[in-house]
């Protein structure tokens, strides 16, 4: 895996992650879902849409536009977290299922009461 930038932050489009608090996600199957390329692109976009916003910001433009481009930013990332989501469900849930691993399904509840809040 490759580092992005001085963040910390990794590229990974297996969606396999360490997160902050040391926890380690997803390592007991392989995480090749048929539109994590499809995630990583609709990423990148909104990445260079924020970034494009904050420019709008820098520059003092108007604060109804830039509120307008936030929002269709925001847009973007919750599309794709829907495209994962629905890659999750197919491929993970299924095989958490079909596993009676009861425990991936929980954390899919609790993952999705944090994403749509």
């Amino acid at each position: 895996m490759q580092d992005n930038h001085s963040t910390g932050h990794t590229n990974h489009t297996d969606y396999s992650h360490n997160h902050p608090t040391g926890h380690t996600d997803h390592t007991d199957h392989s995480h090749n879902h048929p539109n994590a390329k499809a995630v990583s692109d609709r990423l990148a976009r909104a990445i260079g849409h924020l970034e494009y916003v904050k420019r709008m910001v820098d520059r003092g433009e108007d604060c109804s536009q830039v509120l307008i481009q936030l929002a269709a930013v925001r847009s973007a990332i919750n599309n794709a977290g829907k495209v994962l989501l629905s890659d999750h469900i197919n491929h993970c849930m299924v095989e958490a299922v079909e596993h009676k691993d009861y425990q991936k399904i929980q954390e899919l509840n609790e993952a999705i009461q944090k994403f749509v809040k």
